[in-house]
């Protein structure tokens, strides 16, 4: 089976990669914007037409698309999450290679859900900014493009590889540098939202999964359990060993401002209130209803978030 994975040097990406080359009857092509690409193209500004000849040339059964931007402005996001997706499926219809596409969505499509409750797919999506708006727009741009195409909203991806300027990642830096001072008092702000972790490695296995199936529409990938990230702190700690304690930093309601999580030995004076920790737009809770990728694609997650944890710590120790 020929895939052609677009972001393969991504955070997903580069599991979905090593998942992929671990499979010997698939034969992978990496398109991307870097120099160690097998072949370098720009989604955002490369056009429908060059794409196509590529993909005619190539002629992949399989079109995985990981590439995208979590960061920046409306502009940027658009461009990267809506206008490189829109290029995609235009080259796909105009090709003959008739290749299936596998788009990753996000969690962040649906917006903020009821406390206790479980997102389905039916659910109606509301985004609460940006990036959830770019996201949603380039998934009805895949169910809308009459391609033999399948959309997985990934929920909160965890585990080796996670971003230093993610919640999790800024977690493990603070606790990092709270041990390499000697500090025996952390204190951490926002962490009350509580969020659906998925690690990373389980969602490489849902793309495959995904790619390997006939499939079609939006299916969600994620845990199924919402965890509270004072409660993902608390395992953090303890998992790196960190004797001190953990002093959480409320304030009282008030506009979003910027992430606070483990600034260094602040002062009260200096201390902000956090209202929204996880710049998602998806308010205080997010638990995703697994049981679509359960049925359709015969996936599970394996992996627990202590695991996950333990994997993000173990990079974080190593620049200690």
């Amino acid at each position: 089976m020929r895939v052609l994975l677009i972001g393969a040097n991504g955070y997903l990406g580069r599991f979905v990669a090593d998942r992929l080359l671990a499979d010997p009857a698939v034969q992978l092509t990496a398109l991307g914007r870097g120099d160690d690409a097998d072949v370098r193209f720009d989604l955002a500004s490369g056009s429908p037409g060059a794409l196509t000849r590529f993909l005619d040339a190539v002629h992949p059964g399989v079109v995985i698309n990981c590439a995208g931007a979590t960061r920046g402005g409306a502009r940027e996001l658009t461009r990267h999450n809506t206008v490189a997706v829109a290029t995609v499926c235009e080259a796909l219809r105009r090709s003959g290679c008739g290749a299936r596409l596998v788009q990753i969505g996000c969690g962040a499509e649906y917006g903020p859900s009821q406390p206790g409750s479980s997102t389905p797919e039916d659910a109606v999506p509301r985004p609460g900014g940006p990036y959830g708006v770019s996201k949603l727009a380039a998934t009805e741009l895949v169910l809308g493009s009459g391609l033999d195409a399948v959309v997985l909203r990934v929920f909160s991806p965890a585990g080796p590889g996670t971003p230093a300027g993610s919640p999790l990642g800024r977690l493990a830096e603070a606790l990092r540098r709270a041990m390499q001072a000697g500090d025996g008092e952390l204190k951490l702000g926002g962490l009350g939202v509580q969020r659906d972790f998925i690690d990373v490695r389980d969602v490489a296995r849902a793309v495959h999964a995904a790619s390997l199936s006939a499939a079609q529409g939006v299916i969600n990938i994620g845990s199924g359990r919402a965890v509270r990230l004072r409660d993902a702190a608390a395992v953090l700690a303890r998992v790196a060993g960190y004797s001190g304690s953990l002093h959480e930093l409320d304030g009282p309601p008030g506009p979003p401002m910027r992430p606070a999580i483990g600034h260094p030995r602040p002062e009260p004076d200096h201390v902000a209130p956090v209202s929204y920790p996880y710049p998602d737009g998806c308010g205080s809770w997010q638990q995703a209803d697994v049981r679509t990728a359960r049925d359709r694609l015969g996936w599970r997650p394996r992996i627990n978030l202590e695991e996950s944890l333990a994997d993000i710590w173990m990079e974080a120790a190593c620049r200690i």
